[in-house]
Order: structure tokens, then C-alpha cells, then sequence
């Protein structure tokens, strides 16, 4: 199948859902580490759709004809929406669900991530976000994969409390991609309907977070805690939005991940 690694072996009755949209391979070094102390295999697919209805039917034809459902759905980041929305439509092909950095749930929760984050970077930094936005505003698609990628790096560096050495894990960079799921995604988001799916899922709940991330926890805990029927949230203390390239986070992360599986 395309668009899709395996980690270990069958039956398979894990899957990392990466972040981004349009940025798929940052969850290879999750997917490695769970394969390795697991007796089942981890999928890990890459969404290429262009809206969140294909991005799920994507993710729904992974899971019933390579998985073994129901399934656990580890998502990050913008894969941790899509995690919560493809639980929500498809209740019985999710067995759990583990939210690692989630977006907020509400658009009040959500105004001041570029704020912290520009806060966070030096004038020249600053300088280039500015630069790589009016790039993503009016060049060529080629330009605008690129700029995306390039300003994908600096915010990572805003967005970590202190980080490790590490590779960057995106095979690709779609700015097309990135900008219609978005734009989808944050139009639910202002209308209250994304926390509406939050009542249709069945399965438990768990939200790992960085207490260093720019989405702030509260825009997690809060809304979910009122919304899911069994929903537990877990503060990493010195994290930021990706934990397991965190120096003072990692082991914990990982050993909170494995403890919920």
C-alpha cells in the first residue's frame, strides 16, 4: 500500500498520525521506539488528501484493510485532530485515542500561539518568518513548498524547551495541502463544530502536553474535559510541542506513551 510504513509486525493495532497537514514523516522516531518494546507493529501513514472527509477516508482505508481494528490512534499535532475526528465518524475502528500536542479546541484558545512564538525568536528570526509569510502569500507552489518547510524549522526551534540534536523527518513539504486542511480545519474550529465531534467518540481519551508548547494546555484540558465521556490529560513539565526530541521530557513521554498502549 502507498503512503504507508510499517514498524514490527502483524497484527498491527497502532498508528502515528503525523503533523503538519502536508508534512508527513515526523512520527518515524515514535513509531521506532513503540516497535520496539511491543509485541504488535505500528502503521504509520502519510495523508495526501486535500480535504479532512479524504484525509479520514484515507486513514479509514489504512486501518481496515492493514490494521487489525480497533485500533489505537496516536496523533500529533494536526494528526492529533484528525485523530479526533476519525474516532468521532468511526466509532468502532477506535479502541483509544492519545493526543500528543494538540491544536486548542477553541478559537480563544488559539490567538496568541504566533504571539508566543514570535516572542520566543531573535529580531533576525522574526525578520525571516516575516519574509518566508509574504513568500507563502504570493510566489509559485515550488516556492511555497519551500518557504513552508523553511518556516516550518524555525518554529520548530520556538516551539522547543531544549531540544536534542535531531534530523528532520519530513519526506515532503505540500503547501497545498497545508493551506486547504487548514483553512477547513480552523472554519470548524470557529464554529464550535470540532468539539462537536468530541461527543460522538466512544473510545478513552488521553492528551500528553507540553507545559512549553505555544498552544496553550488549558485550550486542551478545559474543552475536553467538558466534552468526552473518558478523557485523562497528562502535563510534561520542561516540553515543548514535539516531546520526544526533548532533552528533559523524552524518557518520560515515551514511558507515559508505552504505559498507555
Amino acid at each position: 500500500m502507498q503512503n504507508l510504513r510499517e514498524y514490527g509486525r502483524e497484527p498491527f493495532e497502532t498508528v502515528v498520525i503525523h503533523g503538519g497537514p502536508g508534512a508527513p514523516g515526523e512520527m518515524a522516531p515514535v513509531a521506532l521506539e513503540l516497535s520496539s518494546t511491543t509485541t504488535t507493529g505500528i502503521l504509520e501513514p502519510f495523508q495526501t488528501a486535500k480535504t479532512i472527509r479524504g484525509q479520514i477516508e484515507e486513514l479509514k482505508d489504512i486501518v481496515t484493510k492493514k490494521g487489525n481494528p480497533p485500533m489505537t490512534l496516536i496523533g500529533w499535532s494536526w494528526g492529533a485532530w484528525l485523530s479526533f475526528l476519525f474516532a468521532a465518524q468511526n466509532p468502532a475502528l477506535a479502541k483509544k485515542l492519545i493526543l500528543i500536542a494538540s491544536g486548542p479546541f477553541t478559537e480563544k484558545d488559539a490567538q496568541n500561539i504566533m504571539k508566543t512564538r514570535l516572542n520566543r525568536m531573535s529580531e533576525e528570526e522574526r525578520a525571516k518568518v516575516l519574509l518566508l509569510i509574504n513568500v507563502l502569500e504570493g510566489s509559485t507552489m515550488a516556492k511555497k513548498d519551500d518557504a513552508l518547510l523553511r518556516l516550518g524549522k524555525l518554529i520548530s526551534r520556538a516551539d522547543a524547551y531544549n531540544p536534542i540534536p535531531y534530523k528532520n523527518q519530513i519526506l515532503e513539504c505540500r503547501y497545498d495541502i497545508y493551506q486547504s486542511i487548514w483553512d477547513q480545519a480552523t472554519k470548524l474550529r470557529s464554529k464550535g463544530l470540532l468539539l462537536e465531534y468530541g461527543k460522538k467518540i466512544q473510545c478513552p481519551v488521553v492528551a500528553i502536553h507540553g507545559d512549553f508548547d505555544p498552544h496553550p494546555a488549558e485550550g486542551i484540558r478545559r474543552p475536553l474535559a467538558r466534552t468526552l465521556k473518558d478523557f485523562r490529560f497528562i502535563l510534561l513539565e520542561r516540553c515543548g510541542h514535539t516531546p520526544w526530541i526533548e532533552i528533559s521530557a523524552k524518557q518520560k513521554f515515551y514511558e507515559t506513551l508505552k504505559r498507555e498502549l
